[in-house]
């Protein structure tokens, strides 16, 4: 995870580190400002994810997450079609409700009133990701709903990837979880927020992941068809403070039955605070044996304990 808070000149190295160390995937967040570093410097996702495409090669990119807050599915879509596009398919698009933390913000700013409940942010996102999936897999769309509308809505040349990019849906909830059984290649969890522990919060993400194997067998759901990601860095344990804690977190994670964990990009100071030497000792000695990209480079062996880019993801 890069956050999208650096002048291109700085970040540009990011990405493409992210891609030359062997790392399978590389995400940014959706938001028009982030907790504390709201008034900080901050860069649209779309902008950041097209100039990182340009500059990579092989790894994938993608949105952690996309919300509804300022987002229409409509004019969405054909940003997610460019981008999937410039990326030569290799876009992943993640989706969530922005039920808390930064939709607040993504939200006031915009001057709308902080009056929406629960249920509504659940019914809007279930729109939201059906609308999209409308969008990026026929001609024409028209929809009517509560919270979003389409009309003749066209979508060529389509989706690099066929039928379309791939949906990472994140869910925590019931509902939103049957959103993931409905239309995810994935499924994305933080885990329960406020955890005083680590000990505690995996607990509660390993109790997730158990919830969505029941959302997943009432949709008739095979549970090898999601592939399983787990944002690591919402655990009160930064997961590149060290290597030792990067190797708890993914040991872990392929433990509950995760194939996929997302780290941090270390900051100087404040969020995810941490050295950069860490990152670096990560790939050269970590990634290779756990079975995703870094395991092809040269002199490097491996396991496939925990994976990350298959062909399946490819096809959506």
């Amino acid at each position: 995870m890069i956050l999208p808070e650096h002048r291109w000149w700085a970040a540009e190295p990011r990405w493409r580190g992210a891609d030359e160390y062997g790392f399978d995937h590389a995400w940014t967040y959706d938001h028009l400002g982030w907790r504390t570093l709201v008034d900080g410097p901050w860069f649209d996702a779309v902008p950041t994810l097209t100039a990182a495409a340009m500059v990579t090669s092989t790894i994938r990119l993608g949105t952690l997450v996309a919300a509804p807050h300022f987002r229409h599915p409509v004019p969405f879509a054909r940003q997610v079609l460019a981008l999937d596009d410039i990326s030569d398919g290799r876009f992943m698009l993640g989706l969530g409700s922005g039920a808390s933390g930064a939709g607040g913000y993504d939200r006031a700013v915009l001057g709308e009133p902080d009056t929406i409940t629960p249920r509504q942010v659940s019914d809007r996102f279930a729109e939201f990701v059906e609308l999209t999936d409308k969008l990026l897999t026929q001609p024409r769309t028209t929809y009517s709903g509560e919270w979003f509308s389409a009309a003749e809505a066209r979508s060529a040349p389509g989706c690099v990837q066929r039928p379309r990019v791939p949906f990472l849906v994140a869910a925590n909830g019931p509902r939103a979880m049957a959103t993931a059984a409905r239309f995810g290649q994935g499924w994305v969890t933080t885990g329960k927020p406020d955890a005083d522990d680590v000990e505690q919060w995996w607990k509660g993400v390993t109790e997730c992941a158990e919830r969505f194997d029941e959302v997943l067998a009432a949709h008739g759901r095979d549970r090898s068809t999601v592939d399983r990601y787990v944002s690591v860095d919402a655990s009160p344990l930064f997961s590149l403070s060290s290597v030792e804690a990067f190797h708890e977190h993914v040991g872990r994670a392929a433990a509950a039955g995760f194939t996929d964990v997302v780290t941090h990009w270390p900051r100087p100071d404040g969020p995810y605070a941490g050295r950069e030497t860490t990152l670096e000792q990560v790939a050269a000695d970590v990634l290779p044996v756990l079975g995703g990209r870094a395991s092809a480079l040269p002199d490097a062996g491996g396991s496939d304990s925990l994976g990350a880019c298959d062909e399946r993801r490819s096809q959506g």
